[in-house]
């Protein structure tokens, strides 16, 4: 095997052993960016120089015998998380030259540990889309078929972990950014419980769903950096001061005797491809011969989610990105005299169509006259779908449904229709409006060969479950094994 095609667990492995240098498995790394990114597109930023300075302090820790399981390991990181002296452009013309300076909380985290940073990769703009053709700096395209998108927002960290130009990495989802991606891409991703990773440093959209999260080729590496980016943070008003289990730990168990709901609302035979509806059928079938129990279960407010969603959604990215006006940082138009104006013409000039799409439908939900019946009413809808969760988890562990509706369109494919973009969230974004965690593993293959993911959610602050589950499915089957001919 290559060294760029290792994982992490068995990167740590030859590095403890001293059997490869962290400059040797950095710098095939960085040949790998240079010899495929131009087909994926997955970089926004790729930081070389450092990259090869921090692999050369991780040997030294190394020969010290100094080593954590991501010491000398190299990740890209999603580019709307802070990093100090390294571009964090969001992916938009407004950001397109800001240079942090200080490091997201989650980035201190990863430099303690002794990880590698290869550079920034590719966002749909501040987060806003499905797809990653919503970014105003460039496209990615999909690993396994390039004609396709590789889902979003986190396309870029999804689409550099599936192309071996990275061995991790770290991405956000506000409403499904991390897990949908990661199915398109056939790698693993998880949406840890609001909470549960510090957002101090990660650019915001809306501030009471977005969380931190990883982006792997294996349940096991999920766990490394779930282990290291968690834990309570008094920077981050939203932390919760939770002890941190060993997720590693949790995957040493079998499932026999836990029950898995399957929500009747989330039909297989009905909206869904036929393609997904078979894996993941299937996926519940071996569940079963590992022993769980999958039984019916009901989320009855689960059909207003995606209106929910949207109406909050968008309410705080209208609040949260007020804050770009040409004034205090980012892109500013020089050519206009009156205030007003220039405020009016920056944020044109700054913001894409999606983004501005979303500032427009969030001012109009928070106007007044408009607040209760839209922002209002999408607050009462989440708080019953809360309730649904809490029920759900009375008779069962763990929850089974697709991750995305289809497998992977091609690029350009809903450029013009928003709302098929936005349906492509239908199975994830309950999770981030009830704060529950939520993975995406490989399940299967379309019949055109690309890659299906099953999603599994669980109650608050139970990633150890839902992680033993994926960990026992996963090493029941032979999907994650497979990789993009690119």
């Amino acid at each position: 095997m290559k060294l760029h095609e290792l994982t992490i667990q068995d990167a740590h492995n030859l590095l403890k052993k001293k059997e490869i240098s962290s400059k040797e498995l950095t710098g095939a790394v960085l040949d790998r960016i240079e010899e495929v990114d131009e087909k994926t597109g997955a970089y926004i930023t790729v930081v070389k120089k450092e990259a090869l300075l921090d692999a050369e302090n991780a040997d030294k820790c190394i020969s010290k015998g100094e080593i954590t399981p991501l010491t000398g390991i190299p990740l890209s990181i999603k580019d709307l998380i802070c990093t100090k002296g390294v571009r964090t452009t969001c992916a938009s013309k407004i950001l397109e030259n800001f240079t942090p300076p200080y490091d997201a909380t989650v980035i201190t985290k990863l430099k303690k540990a002794g990880a590698v940073i290869t550079g920034k990769v590719n966002m749909d703009e501040f987060g806003m889309g499905s797809s990653t053709e919503n970014s105003g700096l460039k496209t990615t395209c999909n690993p396994w078929d390039v004609t396709r998108v590789p889902g979003g927002s986190s396309g870029g960290s999804a689409a550099s972990v599936a192309a071996d130009m990275c061995l991790g990495s770290l991405g956000s989802d506000t409403g499904g950014s991390i897990r949908q991606p990661a199915s398109h891409c056939g790698i693993v991703g998880m949406k840890p419980t609001y909470g549960r990773v510090s957002r101090f440093g990660l650019v915001a959209f809306a501030s009471s769903l977005d969380q931190i999260g990883p982006l792997t080729k294996n349940v096991s590496d999920c766990a490394l950096i779930m282990n290291t980016i968690s834990g309570y943070d008094p920077k981050d008003s939203t932390s919760v001061p939770k002890d941190v289990p060993d997720y590693l730990s949790a995957l040493e168990t079998g499932i026999e005797g836990l029950t898995i709901g399957v929500p009747r609302e989330f039909d297989l035979d009905e909206g869904v491809h036929p393609d997904v509806s078979m894996a993941v059928k299937n996926a519940v079938k071996k569940m079963e011969g590992l022993g769980a129990k999958c039984v019916d279960i009901s989320l009855p407010h689960s059909k207003y989610a995606v209106a929910a969603y949207y109406v909050i959604a968008t309410s705080e990215a209208s609040s949260n990105l007020a804050r770009y006006d040409g004034v205090k940082y980012g892109l500013r138009d020089k050519n206009q005299n009156n205030l007003i104006e220039m405020f009016k013409n920056t944020r044109k000039a700054g913001f894409g169509p999606e983004v501005q799409r979303r500032i427009t439908i969030g001012t109009y939900a928070l106007s007044a006259g408009y607040y209760d019946a839209y922002y209002g009413k999408a607050s009462q809808v989440r708080t019953l779908i809360i309730e649904d969760y809490s029920k759900a988890f009375e008779e069962c562990d763990v929850i089974l449904s697709p991750v995305a509706p289809a497998p992977a369109p091609e690029i350009g494919e809903n450029a013009e229709d928003p709302l098929a973009m936005y349906l492509a969230d239908i199975f994830t974004l309950s999770a981030n409006l009830a704060g529950i965690p939520g993975i995406s593993l490989p399940c299967g293959f379309s019949n055109e060969g690309l890659p299906v993911g099953l999603q599994l959610t669980g109650g608050h602050f139970n990633e150890e479950t839902i992680l033993k589950v994926a960990y026992n499915f996963e090493q029941a089957t032979d999907f994650h094994k497979k990789k993009p001919n690119i």
